[in-house]
């Protein structure tokens, strides 16, 4: 894929925040604090009204507003990823799992989430069902374990124009979430996509089956092949937008149902003729051994029109599809 399209999409940056424990005992004691410093504002007030007024104001205008820093405080799970922006600017990712603190003014941007949630509203809003349908639980993390895609099943024509049908699994990640979440609207949708295209633009270069003894690739026959083909082109597809792919293979492959009775009657018909040539050359053996062994033993002395007369019955009974009927002469031969 052209790297024109990425070139706005900014580098990954990995954030190394401070501890959350730290940040969460500190807020919590000053907000302890605030507490107290409004119960001894109220007594000073008694004494010296102005400074009493003045730090009232202070310790309750902590308590309203000082919860805030509590939202700076984060928790990264194993193999998951935090993508941060401050006021629309890309900041850094957390990688690695734990209990951070980071700029409580912090969003953390997962588009993904919103589209999972837009698609179950859209779901229950079709069926009707909106109480039996639960929304999906919005984390702002990104997964960056391996992840399974099962396509549907899809008709494309061989090399040589033969309607197929192919369904391919693919194992895939993201190893760049920044790459993942800006620079396209909805990645697990993105990868689907290019999955299909890079499937099409593959299978379209081999023919379903070569038959005989043509050693040219094949779907049927190179399985591994093609799909390695597959896999590679599809990264291709899919690396600058932060996602590599780890397996790709075929997990349906078959003729489309309008010519599948069509394409059997030929392989049946390529097996049909392949077994009788194998028939043949066997008969043919035994017909050349049978009148060697003839001649050698000295059994019987037969004239070119007996041989030609024994080698044409050898062959009806070797390679006829069913069971001879013997005939038994009991006069001469001649």
């Amino acid at each position: 894929m052209d790297n024109e399209i990425f070139k706005s999409c900014p580098e990954e940056f990995e954030l190394i925040p401070q501890g959350g424990w730290t940040a969460l005992i500190l807020s919590t004691a000053a907000y302890f604090a605030a507490i107290l410093g409004v119960i001894g504002a109220s007594f000073l007030m008694d004494v010296m009204p102005g400074l009493g007024a003045f730090a009232m104001v202070v310790f309750i205008a902590y308590l309203s507003l000082g919860w805030i820093f509590w939202l700076g405080l984060r928790v990264v799970r194993p193999n998951e990823a935090l993508v941060l922006t401050l006021f629309g600017r890309y900041i850094g990712t957390i990688m690695k799992e734990g209990f951070y603190y980071v700029n409580p003014f912090s969003t953390a941007v997962y588009p993904q989430r919103e589209h999972e949630a837009a698609r179950a509203a859209a779901m229950a809003a079709v069926s009707g069902n909106e109480k039996n349908i639960t929304a999906p639980k919005l984390s702002k993390t990104i997964s960056l374990k391996a992840l399974t895609l099962d396509n549907q099943r899809q008709k494309i024509n061989d090399l040589g124009g033969n309607p197929i049908e192919v369904g391919i699994v693919v194992i895939w990640r993201v190893v760049s979430p920044a790459r993942a979440v800006f620079s396209v609207e909805d990645y697990k949708t993105f990868v689907s996509i290019q999955a299909d295209s890079a499937t099409r633009d593959v299978v379209r270069c081999y023919p379903y089956d070569n038959g005989g003894d043509d050693p040219s690739p094949s779907l049927r026959g190179s399985s591994a092949e093609v799909s390695q083909a597959i896999m590679k082109e599809l990264n291709q597809r899919v690396c600058n937008a932060g996602i590599e792919i780890i397996d790709a293979r075929i997990t349906h492959l078959a003729y489309a149902p309008e010519i599948a009775a069509a394409m059997l009657q030929r392989q049946q018909a390529t097996a049909i003729i392949e077994a009788r040539q194998k028939i043949v050359d066997g008969a043919v053996g035994m017909v050349e051994m049978a009148l060697k062994k003839l001649d050698d033993g000295r059994i019987c002395q037969l004239d070119d029109e007996r041989k030609a007369q024994m080698v044409s019955n050898l062959l009806v009974v070797l390679c006829s599809g069913k069971d001879a009927q013997p005939v038994v002469n009991s006069g001469s031969i001649y």
